[in-house]
């Protein structure tokens, strides 16, 4: 029997959006804090993404991590329609998850 649980999928992006990062964490507001802080995983680090502009929530780690996968198969133009469609300013949500910590 699984239990549920809070796992998030997640896209940070930098400055300019010209790259994106795809993740799954358990707890989103640490993870945006690292993600802003510059630790944890090196690529998002070495490439200053900072803004959350995308969030999904799952009970289930084994579901995350395949929405996770689904997502970095996407191509770029696909990963760009789902923030569109979710998050049409590209707004830092963030700002609002950090809030509720």
């Amino acid at each position: 029997m699984s239990r549920e649980y809070d796992f998030w999928v997640y896209i940070v992006t930098n400055r300019n959006h010209s790259v994106l990062y795809i993740g799954v964490t358990n707890n989103l507001a640490q993870r945006t804090l690292d993600h802003r802080q510059g630790t944890g995983a090196n690529f998002p680090a070495a490439y200053r993404c900072t803004k959350l502009v995308f969030c999904e929530h799952y009970a289930r780690i084994d579901e995350a991590t395949a929405r996770e996968k689904q997502l970095k198969r996407w191509s770029r133009a696909k990963k760009i329609a789902l923030i569109n469609t979710f998050n049409p300013k590209w707004l830092d949500l963030g700002v609002d998850v950090l809030a509720e910590d």
